[in-house]
């Protein structure tokens, strides 16, 4: 294992802390556990190239023309 320094806000330490007295664990167990959960939502595999399209902003407001439909000339 690795061993790493983490710096929490103070309520989320407070929080992380009542859930390791509750199951008996230490903190770092409960980091552990709830990384491996965080990273169960994420793909370990890069997309296909064919997967990828332009990424488009919402920036609030309406346009004249769609910046994502326009080329450069």
């Amino acid at each position: 294992m690795i061993r790493t320094q983490i710096q929490f806000p103070d309520p989320l330490y407070q929080q992380l802390k009542k859930i390791a007295e509750r199951n008996d664990w230490s903190l770092a167990e409960v980091v552990r556990r709830a990384a491996e959960l965080y990273m169960g939502r994420f793909s370990t595999e890069a997309p296909a190239e064919a997967d990828w399209t332009f990424p488009s902003l919402d920036m609030g407001g309406d346009f004249i023309t769609d910046p994502a439909k326009t080329r450069r000339h």
